[in-house]
């Protein structure tokens, strides 16, 4: 199954474009080119890139289709990762060569002057282009950067080197293998086809070797006193909740460019194509272009399900806080179990219960009664409430009258029962699931009378 933001997104992403190489030096650059239009943005991504598999994720490909609704997107895999030229293990590229690469490209495609579009390690390079080549940058973005990564006088927001040493070990450890996405964008975290997709473009991106070899250089690059040159307009972007890159960095960056815009959007995703990806992109858009495209938002036919626990205030003041956050964790933990076996997607924790979405009716019920009986070993129960309909996907959440209708069904459904509208019961005919009819009834904010069936077998 699809998760809530491959659904959101598959229909719109377009196809991967031609890779293609420039010559930069001794070395063949790989980049792609994207849409078209008068402006020209160059866009480089963090310390390692793989240009044909970022396009396997559907909310990345969305992202890039989005940028290249109003620009000409120039993406360049870094010298020695993806689909560039890779380099012996004991070198690396430096800001220098970047810098030469990017001139490359531009030469090989024809742009005299381009914005520069850099994420996390990437605003590095592209700060100090702009900096060096302002006759050739008609604007600079930097999100989710740095400027130094390590603490020293005066930048206590830097980490010790001990604290990104045992980072670096940590991570390479794991490097090819879903986990690190833990770091990078906890949202989908749990999520299995992000998870899926992390690793693939991992293993393909950069070997582990060559991944630490690039952190030790990010471990020695300082930018600071480059930003104070920069002459050009400049947008420093941030989420507040970072957990990769905390967002004083980009206050500090901000703070350090003459003139500079600097927008702290919420958000905890690192990977900034996870979660609400269009208000990075409708910020970036209206800086470089004047203008804001608002996304339409984006519908899909799901079934939604809403659980609660019941009595929990009453639960909770009868057997104290500890033994009510232990149990707390255990009905999480069954809850994310069935999910992922009847093929849901966790949406959020709404108080002490979940909304989740299902693209089949029927394994929405199955999931929802299996919910509730493997909690009652527990000592508790749930009330559980589905309903089918058009839901509006908003980054990470969704919305909407079907989703609303959801929530009214479940705050219908007596302790331990599963309770669905007409619309569920009408759609999983000739399944085998049988109800009892629960007679009509009005549902606050939702118009109309609406006829309830609670699942019996």
């Amino acid at each position: 199954m699809l998760s809530v933001v491959d659904r959101q997104n598959l229909a719109v992403a377009p196809e991967a474009p031609e890779t293609r190489y420039a010559r930069s030096g001794e070395y063949s650059i790989a980049y792609q080119v994207v849409g078209e239009g008068d402006l020209d943005l160059v866009y480089l991504p963090g310390f390692a890139s793989h240009l044909e598999v970022f396009w396997e994720q559907p909310a990345y490909s969305r992202f890039l289709h989005r940028l290249s609704s109003f620009s000409r997107v120039i993406l360049i895999d870094r010298l020695g990762t993806g689909l560039s030229d890779r380099l012996p293990p004991d070198q690396i590229s430096t800001l220098e060569q970047r810098m030469d690469d990017i001139s490359a490209v531009m030469d090989e495609v024809g742009i005299e002057r381009a914005a520069m579009l850099g994420w996390s390690e990437g605003v590095m390079p592209c700060a100090t282009f702009a900096a060096t080549y302002p006759e050739r940058t008609k604007a600079l973005v930097m999100y989710g950067g740095m400027a130094r990564i390590l603490a020293d006088e005066g930048h206590e927001i830097g980490v010790t080197e001990e604290e990104f040493d045992g980072w670096v070990d940590n991570v390479a450890q794991m490097w090819g293998s879903p986990e690190p996405i833990r770091f990078w964008a906890p949202s989908v975290k749990d999520d299995e086809a992000a998870r899926a997709w992390f690793a693939r473009f991992a293993r393909l991106a950069v070997s582990p070797g060559a991944a630490r070899a690039l952190w030790r250089a990010i471990r020695e690059t300082d930018i600071r006193d480059v930003l104070a040159t920069i002459r050009v307009p400049t947008l420093v972007i941030h989420r507040t909740e970072d957990t990769l890159v905390p967002v004083e960095h980009s206050r500090d960056m901000a703070a350090r460019v003459p003139g500079a815009k600097l927008v702290e959007l919420p958000g905890r995703d690192h990977l900034w194509w996870f979660g609400d990806q269009d208000a990075i992109v409708e910020e970036v858009q209206e800086f470089l272009t004047g203008q804001r495209e608002v996304a339409e938002p984006d519908r899909v036919l799901a079934t939604v399900m809403f659980t609660d626990i019941v009595s929990s205030t009453e639960r909770a003041a009868e057997i104290g806080d500890q033994r009510w956050r232990e149990l707390l964790a255990s009905h999480e933990a069954v809850v994310r179990r069935e999910l992922a076996r009847h093929r849901g997607s966790e949406v959020k924790m709404t108080g002490d219960g979940f909304l989740a979405t299902f693209d089949g009716p029927a394994r929405g019920i199955s999931c929802a009664r299996a919910i509730s009986e493997a909690v009652r070993p527990l000592g508790i129960e749930v009330r559980a409430g589905l309903h089918t309909g058009e839901c509006e996907v908003i980054g990470d959440d969704v919305g909407g009258i079907a989703v609303h209708t959801g929530a009214r069904v479940s705050a219908e459904a007596e302790p331990g029962e599963v309770l669905v509208s007409s619309t569920v019961k009408d759609l999983v005919a000739g399944s085998g699931i049988e109800f009892e009819d629960r007679g009509s009834r009005e549902l606050k904010g939702v118009p109309g009378e609406w006829r309830l069936y609670a699942v019996t077998r």
